[in-house]
């Protein structure tokens, strides 16, 4: 409390000045983002009524000193209104919308867009050169209508109140007609033109009867858009195992598909349990390393194959895709460790060999090193047990 009371101090000592401040909204220290304020005390020292979508210690040490880390309104008014933004609304729903009037607004705003068949509220959380070109790939039709006022941010708060109440009630009826069918959230659209039912089901639901009583109770347009589970997901948010933030709710824009084959291809556990995700679907972090491990591996001898070393025939038992290494054993069952570069030295070895062989004798000879002929023998390389130190010459 003792923090959030010097961010408003510094805040109204500021709009004193004449540089722009503005004023707290009604649930305690929510800015209103009026045109006047082009730092827009949204970006960093807020709290209060949007504290669901706002990071927790927005007031820093630089607000304790009274310090003011955004730029004040005619720093700002030098650079020029973002022709594109991108905003983030309840539940991580993210759209493009033209800034058609030359607003003057910056990441962290609350701005008010033009939504289908109305108005809605969002948070502007991307802006810049590379959203400005999208236009030229894509047409955007919806635009950014204003900077949120006080007004706009008390509609706001009190439509949160609103969808508690309507969840309720919402799920009274779909317990009275028995539809078998998970009630995720409720959205209220700024303007409160349409109201938002998201659930997830099993198999189609038939819910005529369920938008008829809710339209008769709330007077306005119904909404019910069923979604899966990886969007329920998306929209409550959490953490996985990994300790961060879902990826979903960060920074990926669609879903991609993630299979069984992505885990095997990188020898991790097939156990459910330690590859799937809070959405019980296979994580969508199987798919980022794939590539790279893919590439590796074709460069690697795979497990099982015979390598002929200075130590005698050793059998591959594991890949180490990061060491981009192989773990090789012997008769003996003594462990050796061969680099990628000590194979690729190996394969020049043989080569240079085996065009020396073939020189003499006419091309007639096709032995390899060891007397193995080349593409039907074993693999060739060199390396040293683990156990061993120093390095092994490869040439």
């Amino acid at each position: 409390m003792e923090e959030q009371y010097k961010g408003q101090k510094n805040e109204k000592e500021h709009a004193a000045n004449g540089r722009g401040g503005t004023p707290a909204g009604a649930q305690g220290g929510v800015p209103a983002g009026s045109p006047e304020s082009a730092s827009g005390a949204a970006r960093g020292e807020q709290s209060g009524g949007a504290s669901s979508e706002m990071p927790d210690g927005a007031g820093g040490p630089e607000a304790q000193s009274g310090a003011v880390s955004r730029p004040c309104a005619e720093e700002a008014a030098e650079a020029p209104p973002p022709a594109v933004v991108q905003v983030e609304f309840k539940g991580e729903r993210r759209g493009y919308f033209i800034n058609a009037k030359k607003i003057p607004i910056g990441e962290g705003d609350y701005v008010v867009v033009q939504v289908e068949r109305g108005r809605d509220m969002g948070k502007v959380i991307r802006s810049g050169d590379v959203l400005d070109r999208i236009p030229e790939i894509r047409p955007i039709k919806q635009e950014v209508l204003r900077r949120s006022t006080e007004e706009d941010m008390r509609k706001w708060e009190e439509n949160k109140r609103k969808e508690e109440e309507a969840r309720r009630v919402c799920e009274e009826k779909i317990a009275a007609h028995g539809l078998k069918m998970k009630l995720v959230e409720v959205e209220y659209q700024l303007d409160g033109t349409k109201i938002t039912f998201f659930f997830t089901a099993d198999e189609r639901v038939d819910f005529r009867e369920l938008v008829k009583d809710l339209a008769g109770i709330y007077k306005t347009r119904i909404e019910l858009r069923q979604i899966g589970v990886r969007d329920e997901a998306k929209r409550l948010g959490g953490y996985g195992s990994c300790g961060r933030k879902y990826c979903c709710t960060t920074f990926l824009q669609e879903f991609e598909p993630v299979t069984l084959r992505m885990a095997r291809d990188q020898k991790l556990s097939l156990s459910p349990t330690k590859i799937s995700g809070a959405c019980g679907r296979l994580m969508c972090c199987l798919a980022y390393e794939r590539e790279y491990y893919m590439e590796v591996a074709k460069q690697l001898p795979k497990v099982g194959r015979k390598l002929i070393t200075p130590y005698g025939e050793v059998t591959v038992t594991k890949i180490d895709i990061f060491a981009q290494a192989v773990i090789a054993e012997d008769e003996n069952g003594e462990e050796m460790r061969f680099t990628l570069e000590q194979i690729r030295k190996a394969k020049q070895a043989q080569a240079a060999d085996t065009g020396d062989r073939r020189a003499d004798t006419g091309g007639g000879e096709t032995e390899g090193v060891s007397g193995e002929k080349p593409g039907e023998g074993p693999e060739t390389g060199r390396g040293e047990p683990e156990a061993r130190k120093g390095e092994f010459d490869g040439g």
